[in-house]
């Protein structure tokens, strides 16, 4: 097949989702071209079969903001001519469904040969662009004008069906990650650079909005360090890296956090961790806690989330309500305390990740999926 896919080329989890899906479905040999306006987060190298197209914002003066939509949609119907495409995968209901709409509809007027579009929702799109009210039937049009809908957990697709009224069918496809890259014990450093013999690592990865509420990470945290030896190491940037570091001072635990800022490759150090914390108030699905379980460390999350399907609750792991932070040092404590519990919850980790969500399983089902849309 040939498959266009267009997503946010950030640090977050849907760009990392799409480049790696990406990724793997030119090493199983289709052809794959990625359109956006920057090179995608984790496609730092070069690979057969896969193809990156820049989309150009024009500067004119009538425009107050660059019009990336359409420069997007031009480009988006541009590479589909050129290079025949199958499918469109768009990461993301607004603008990226849309313009490949817009696309779509501009080829049809020239009588070229149309892709099929599938659209996959990854959370935010939904819980926070698309039900404003602004944006609300804009999210609706372009979901029902995609060929297939995914969404990467049942909680999502519940949401996504809930909040937009929908009748159309949305096709559960979790994410996945990379088992040759996440695995436990491939640290490229040792757990010496971060912490003392006796001292345990508590990890953080996100990008610091408010949503996946970091100063509840300093909160717990702080009475985890009241208890056993711990250093947090906080991995990530965003708009609340000001307040969390502030909120870092006024606790006077400066000498115990540390910030590596983004990483394009959390895998290199994410295995020295013992516990990594999540307390996020959403969640559609929570890669970061999954690669975490992948390079067997065990997840405080939050409950009432997309986490509960990917974190096994008193297995791999502990879910606890939203904001709770009290019975999330404590439970971290159960873990950090029994060091035979520690390391079973840290089998199973990496364990249940494999069978669960490794990328072999996970891109058959997008392979499978692209067929049934093709041929439907």
């Amino acid at each position: 097949m040939v498959i266009g896919i267009t997503c946010y080329p950030s640090a977050g989890g849907s760009g990392i989702v799409a480049t790696e899906l990406g990724q793997q479905l030119a090493r199983k040999g289709h052809e794959v071209h990625f359109i956006s306006y920057a090179i995608p987060f984790r496609l730092d190298k070069y690979e057969p079969n896969l193809m990156y197209h820049e989309v150009d914002t024009t500067a004119y003066p009538l425009f107050k903001f660059p019009p990336y939509t359409l420069t997007l949609a031009a480009k988006i119907a541009q590479v589909a001519r050129d290079y025949k495409l199958d499918i469109l995968h768009m990461h993301y209901a607004i603008p990226h469904a849309t313009c490949a709409y817009l696309a779509k509809q501009m080829l049809a007027e020239l009588g070229n040969h149309t892709p099929k579009i599938i659209t996959t929702l990854h959370g935010t799109d939904i819980t926070l662009v698309g039900q404003a009210p602004s944006f609300y039937d804009m999210t609706r049009f372009s979901i029902n004008a995609s060929d297939g809908l995914t969404a990467v957990s049942n909680y999502l697709a519940e949401e996504t069906k809930e909040v937009f009224n929908l009748k159309k069918d949305i096709q559960v496809i979790h994410n996945f990650f990379d088992s040759e890259r996440f695995q436990p014990g491939m640290c490229e450093c040792l757990k010496s650079d971060f912490v003392k013999k006796d001292e345990f690592l508590i990890a953080h990865v996100s990008n610091f909005r408010p949503v996946k509420r970091t100063l509840d990470v300093i909160d717990i945290f702080e009475k985890i360090s009241a208890e056993v030896p711990a250093k947090l190491m906080l991995v990530g940037e965003g708009p609340e890296t000001v307040l969390t570091r502030r909120q870092i001072k006024k606790k006077n635990l400066e000498d115990k956090v540390f910030f590596l800022g983004n990483q394009n490759r959390v895998e290199a150090v994410l295995p020295c961790a013992d516990l990594f914390l999540i307390p996020s108030e959403e969640e559609s699905f929570g890669l970061a806690a999954l690669e975490a379980l992948a390079c067997g460390v065990p997840v405080i999350g939050t409950s009432g989330t997309g986490l509960v399907e990917v974190v096994d609750d008193y297995v791999n792991g502990f879910l606890l309500p939203v904001g709770e932070t009290s019975s999330m040092a404590r439970a971290a404590l159960s873990l950090l305390n029994n060091k035979e519990r520690l390391s079973e919850f840290k089998k199973k980790a990496s364990e249940n990740a494999l069978k669960k969500f490794n990328s072999e399983k996970i891109v058959t089902q997008y392979e499978k999926y692209y067929e049934d849309i093709l041929n439907a």
